[in-house]
């Protein structure tokens, strides 16, 4: 089974204004897409500003696993010479995919239409991540999935050796099921529909019609409807990874937190579906500007400027959570130090993370002496002028948790400790010298 290693604690200390410029890694949505895509199609895929996360590497092992090769360049730069949609071959070995709960998913339904087999374990926090949301549309294709009970990894996937074409509805908002779903149908003759009441990220369908495949995304009165058709022959494309946004998040909130702070951080993707903490943070008073907004492959993108601000709790809504799900860890961080209460809403989906994100924050923000209230769909933390700190709390292997809290501590009186730092590797391998280098105070150990 995949690990960590042994724990390695970290403390952030109260720091001096943040500034200069924050170069943030690949967008992790867009580098797993990049390299399935890249596997199911026909020639050569050039990919440039992937990231080197271990989650996204775990990707890259599992295509070649499929009998894709995949080959790393240079810094960022990897190239993916693909066996085509229907071509993957079964895999000698288990696929481990350690954290990423993206990355299994979009696999499964990559593989789920092919007349092989694969086994499908990960880390710890992987492990007790519910499966069945995706097993469950995948068995409509003709897929059997055998795991443990609640349909948890390891698990074994069975492709359909004849699959048909499905419609889907979306019983909650989820990328992750609605892009298996999608990769499935791609092995499937005829039309495969999705519907979903909710916009969520919309990578896979950009990204799908970018290697050429037909695929139509409509607004009707029941949803957005996507309708793909499926066996067609992918082609080998070049693609420029933007820089993350949910990476991002973690720069611009910390100097929105430090006094005297201004970055500057370029190229951070800009797709609506993925925009809510910036628009959020603006409704709560943020200095934060876009710059420069352009497009690069396919993609929206602009550059930030961000200083510090005082903020106002604010109520967010709950049909912005689609758009800003992972950051709701640093945005609860945050709001620890803004005036007034900020209640956020429609926020379930933060139980089934990497870990239960909303007990998480919870526990470390009252472990620093914030006042918080849940419920199973709602956190809502109370601001106050400065956050006292001075306790060590747990990452519960979850990379957000452990930046979030690593972020609040740059503004708390006494310096926080996370548990163990050991996961931001999976999303942001350059977190702690990216930040320092911005004038951070970070050491190991506690």
């Amino acid at each position: 089974m995949s690990g960590h290693g042994p724990a390695t604690p970290m403390t952030s200390h109260k720091s001096g204004p943040l500034t200069g410029v924050a170069e943030v890694p690949g967008d992790k949505s867009i580098s797993h897409r990049a390299l399935i895509l890249g596997a199911l199609s026909v020639g050569e895929t050039k990919i440039t500003g992937l990231l080197e996360g271990q989650d996204v590497l775990d990707t890259a092992k599992a295509m070649q696993a499929f009998g894709a090769t995949v080959t790393q360049h240079g810094p960022g730069a990897w190239s993916v010479q693909g066996v085509g949609v229907g071509g993957f071959a079964e895999p000698a070995n288990v696929i481990d995919c350690g954290n990423s709960g993206t990355g299994v998913r979009l696999i499964m339904g990559a593989m789920a239409t092919s007349d092989i087999a694969a086994t499908f374990t990960g880390d710890a926090s992987l492990n007790k991540r519910p499966m069945g949301r995706v097993t469950d549309p995948l068995a409509l294709f003709g897929a059997r999935a055998y795991g443990r009970r609640g349909g948890r990894l390891p698990l074994t996937l069975i492709g359909a050796a004849e699959p048909v074409p499905v419609e889907y509805r979306l019983p909650m908002p989820s990328a992750q099921v609605k892009s298996a779903v999608l990769l499935a149908g791609l092995n499937a003759p005829g039309q495969t529909v999705v519907i979903e009441q909710e916009p969520t990220r919309d990578h896979t369908e950009r990204m799908l019609r970018g290697f050429g495949a037909d695929i139509s995304v409509e607004d009707g009165p029941e949803g957005r409807i996507i309708t793909l058709t499926g066996q067609p022959e992918l082609r080998g494309q070049s693609v420029s990874v933007p820089r993350d946004p949910s990476s991002a998040a973690f720069p611009v909130c910390a100097a929105l937190l430090v006094p005297g702070s201004e970055l500057f951080v370029p190229g951070v993707s800009q797709n609506p579906t993925r925009n809510g903490i910036f628009l959020t943070l603006q409704e709560m008073g943020a200095d934060l500007v876009l710059e420069n907004p352009r497009e690069e492959g396919g993609e929206p993108v602009a550059d930030l400027r961000v200083r510090f601000s005082a903020l106002k709790g604010i109520d967010v809504p709950p049909e912005r959570a689609a758009s800003m799900i992972d950051e709701y860890p640093i945005l609860s961080a945050l709001a620890a130090t803004a005036e007034g209460k900020t209640v956020m809403r429609g926020v379930k989906e933060l139980r089934v993370k990497e870990s239960d994100r909303i007990d998480a924050m919870a526990r470390g923000l009252e472990a620093c002496g914030v006042r918080v209230e849940e419920t199973e769909d709602t956190f809502t933390v109370h601001g106050m002028a400065e956050v006292p700190g001075g306790a060590t709390v747990r990452s519960h292997l979850d990379h957000r948790i452990a930046m979030s809290f690593l972020c609040l501590g740059m503004a708390s009186t006494r310096p926080i400790t996370v548990d163990d730092a050991t996961p931001i590797a999976t999303s942001f391998p350059v977190f702690e010298p990216l930040m320092t280098g911005l004038g951070a105070r970070l050491t190991q150990g506690s």
